[in-house]
């Protein structure tokens, strides 16, 4: 019997579950000829205390590889392969910069709309350059797609030099296009600029009882400069006040003001002052948050929202890994109007 476990690679770092790391480790094995027709698979017992994961791991696992129609078992004799040639499934390496609730919208529809025609290897590099590069590293020839959100806190010209070296042909960008990348690929993204400044001209009426507008953007961010300028290029045209803060820790609320916040601690903290000053949401002050939530329809009787349609965001991706597509599609921008305003 071979040794499975040089064939079988389990990541410890990696998103994927791990059912599915090990059903595409076989995949993997026999496409590359290490594991050929009729060779015996170890049984699920054996399988589950060689990896230490559970038993139902390795059940789902060839669950997965029975629906490829590449294995089947025989009472008695346990799993084999049984068929070589298959429809290989597109392998994609995706890389989220973090997860977060939005992300997690990404991703259900990314690989919902993939189904069984992808395998998905997923990690996290926490917008760190370092990781980014390690998980790149030596990875280009083992998958037909890599999907990447390149937003870094630092480095990001090194990390645009590592994507510009990634066969393009299998490169597509998700969420950011930045200029530093060159050449001919796919790409899903954001108009930073242009959905911001269009998301306040849609609320102009709202925010017209206010004078001035606070943009609460992070000193040390991953989040696109295009937001500040579409921000102040609405401001300037619309002749409202206004200032671009880092953080509320000192930050005395006054009326007539609106917050924008992009990140959703600042939102709790924000909601915290104003309930502490008693001042009045939608009247005294307004909020607009950033990314679309459940828990943002029910806060203060509603936050108003602007969002990038992430479902879709996911949906569009998928679709391009699965057709080769080298097109750029800008996701829509949508504004959610509630009571905060």
């Amino acid at each position: 019997m071979k040794n499975y476990l040089k064939i079988i690679k389990i990541d410890e770092y990696s998103i994927t579950p791990k059912y599915l790391q090990i059903s595409n480790s076989i995949l993997r094995g026999v496409e590359d000829q290490s594991i050929e027709k009729d060779d015996i698979l170890p049984s699920i017992n054996d399988l589950s205390i060689a990896l230490e994961v559970s038993r139902n791991t390795i059940e789902r696992a060839y669950k997965e590889l029975r629906r490829y129609n590449v294995i089947t078992s025989v009472a008695g004799k346990g799993y084999f392969i049984s068929n070589i040639s298959f429809d290989q499934p597109v392998k994609v390496l995706l890389l989220f910069n973090k997860l977060s609730s939005h992300k997690k919208i990404i991703y259900d529809a990314f690989a919902e709309t993939l189904g069984s025609n992808a395998a998905i290897d997923f990690y996290i590099y926490n917008n760190d350059f370092n990781v980014f590069k390690k998980l790149l590293a030596n990875s280009t020839e083992h998958y037909s797609k890599l999907v990447i959100i390149p937003h870094f806190i630092e480095n990001a010209e090194n990390a645009f030099a590592v994507i510009n070296e990634l066969p393009k042909d299998k490169l597509i960008l998700m969420d950011k296009l930045p200029e530093g990348v060159t050449g001919s690929f796919g790409a899903v993204y954001e108009n930073f600029e242009q959905d911001i400044y269009y998301a306040l001209e849609q609320l102009l009426e709202q925010l017209s009882k206010y004078h001035t507008l606070k943009i609460i953007f992070p000193e040390h961010s991953y989040y696109s400069k295009e937001i500040l300028t579409g921000f102040l290029s609405f401001c300037g045209q619309y002749a409202f006040e206004y200032d671009i803060i880092h953080h509320l820790k000192n930050e005395q609320l006054q009326p007539g003001t609106v917050y924008i916040n992009l990140m959703e601690d600042h939102l709790v903290e924000l909601i915290e002052k104003i309930i502490g000053d008693r001042l009045k949401i939608g009247e005294e002050i307004g909020v607009i948050s950033y990314n679309e939530t459940p828990l943002k329809k029910i806060i203060l009787n509603g936050i108003t929202t602007i969002s990038t349609d992430f479902k879709l965001m996911g949906e569009k991706t998928a679709e391009i890994a699965l057709n080769g597509s080298k097109e750029h599609v800008a996701i829509p921008f949508k504004v959610t109007r509630r009571h905060s305003l």
